[in-house]
């Protein structure tokens, strides 16, 4: 059975962006400015999206194309007398793409019934934001809204899996990529016109490092380092995937530019979007999950022409969040289609099952499940799910594709960078082998040791035993 291929590049870049576009690009990049500053932030997230996300994102792009194969396959072809050792190894940073769907479901669950919220009319009828909380809690924690909500999704991703590669996922990601950029720039410059938008923007675009000292310049460079890193999705083979689907006609260090330039208007629009509206009415830009699904519903709310605001911003999110639902699905299709030579068609049903399936935990962890707090009191299924993903096998599994890339006893430098160079496009920067060698895997330890300190404030416990 031949391996199917993308028809073409802009079908890649829109299903590569479309993995690392979701909902750390337009819910939690604008509220993690807010809370370190604004403008010095962005200016640091950038620097690290260069020095630390390019090259990581590059690397698995590589191996993915060079290898032919999902991450599991690619590391078993490339990895010479161990490649059995790497494949199994790479099996249990690949299970990140199946934890990780087991909470996203749920969240983009949650943006579609408010999507069909303001199109029926009940959510704009939510007039202050006790109501709109009341609405909110209702969904999640009525078992029956929340399960419907998930796999609504589940079954929209697993359909277009099912039907195609080319006819199914990368046709309806490109068409999703760009009604997703047409509804940010109508959003953007909707929100630009809001009272307070001048001084949204002021917040937001100029640098002003007392920020950082006053927020602490250490908190301030892991909150960019982490947002550069987790945004990319690299680790998990997320996008190994859709570099075994291109050809060598293009180079990889050039795609991933345009991949992370993609990701990167995202985030920026996002905020041009998010800044106006809380500057404007008077709303803490850091609060959290509470922002998108409580505060800024209740502005729109308040608002004339509330219903077509509030369903265009919730488009926006969903599509955001459905291009990375289907990716990642796409990508677990990919495992059984390449390791169990199975059709696609079952493959992806088999895939879409058992997301739908797994998900019920977290759907249900805020209703009938909300007593399960695995990470103290307080917590929730979800944030156990993302605290698995998020600070484990991303930053692990990123080490991983590293050393494969680096290491003499794995696929090694030369061939990393005799693949990532093939082709038409911008080189990889050799002259960086050094700060590649020995100062990248100090920053992705730093991502994964920090996350540890932040999540359990260990600080503070080993302070206390002295």
């Amino acid at each position: 059975m031949a391996r199917e291929t993308l028809a073409s590049r802009l079908g890649f870049l829109a299903l590569a962006a479309g993995c690392t576009i979701g909902l750390g690009n337009v819910w939690r990049f604008p509220f993690i400015t807010g809370e370190y500053g604004g403008g010095a932030f962005v200016l640091i997230y950038l620097l690290f999206l260069a020095i630390l996300g390019y090259p990581i994102l590059t690397m698995e792009l590589a191996i993915g194309r060079a290898g032919g194969s999902n991450l599991v396959g690619a590391y078993r072809n490339l990895g010479g007398k161990y490649g059995k050792l790497f494949s199994r190894i790479g099996i249990l940073f690949f299970t990140g793409n199946l934890i990780l769907l087991m909470y996203y479901t749920t969240v983009t669950g949650w943006l579609g019934s408010y999507l069909t919220g303001y199109i029926d009319g009940s959510l704009a009828a939510c007039k202050s934001t006790a109501a709109t909380e009341v609405y909110f809690n209702e969904l999640i924690t009525n078992p029956y809204k929340a399960t419907a909500g998930m796999a609504a999704v589940s079954l929209l991703a697993t359909v277009i899996c099912a039907i195609g590669l080319q006819k199914g996922v990368e046709k309806c990601v490109k068409w999703m990529m760009s009604l997703l950029f047409v509804m940010l720039i109508i959003l953007a410059i909707r929100s630009c016109f809001l009272p307070g938008a001048a001084k949204a923007l002021k917040f937001y675009l100029l640098p002003d490092f007392s920020r950082v000292v006053k927020n602490g310049i250490g908190a301030t460079l892991y909150a960019a380092m982490g947002q550069a890193f987790f945004t990319l999705s690299v680790g998990i083979g997320s996008m190994a995937i859709f570099g075994s689907y291109v050809d060598r006609k293009r180079t990889l260090g050039g795609e991933s530019v345009v991949i992370i330039v993609l990701d990167t208007m995202v985030a920026l629009l996002s905020g041009l979007i998010i800044f106006p509206i809380c500057f404007s009415y008077g709303v803490d830009v850091a609060q959290g999950p509470g922002l998108v699904f409580v505060s800024i519903p209740n502005i729109f709310n308040n608002m004339p022409f509330s219903g077509i605001i509030g369903a265009a911003f919730f488009l926006f999110l969903l599509l955001a969040a459905l291009t990375t639902l289907i990716a990642v699905i796409e990508n677990i299709a990919a495992f059984f289609i390449d390791e169990f030579k199975m059709s696609r068609k079952k493959a992806a049903w088999i895939a879409g099952a058992l997301v739908a399936v797994l998900s019920l935990p977290c759907a249900l962890g805020f209703g009938v499940l909300k007593n399960i707090q695995p990470l103290g009191k307080g917590s929730s299924i979800l944030d156990f799910e993302d605290f698995i993903v998020s600070q484990n096998l991303l930053p692990l599994g990123a080490f991983f594709v590293w050393f494969f890339c680096m290491s003499k006893y794995a696929w090694g430098w030369k061939n990393f960078i005799a693949e990532t160079d093939c082709g038409e496009g911008l080189k990889f920067p050799q002259k960086s082998y050094i700060y590649l060698k020995y100062v990248l895997p100090l920053l992705i330890a730093a991502v994964f040791v920090a996350g540890y300190i932040q999540q359990f404030d260990l600080i503070k416990k080993i302070s206390a035993l002295f």
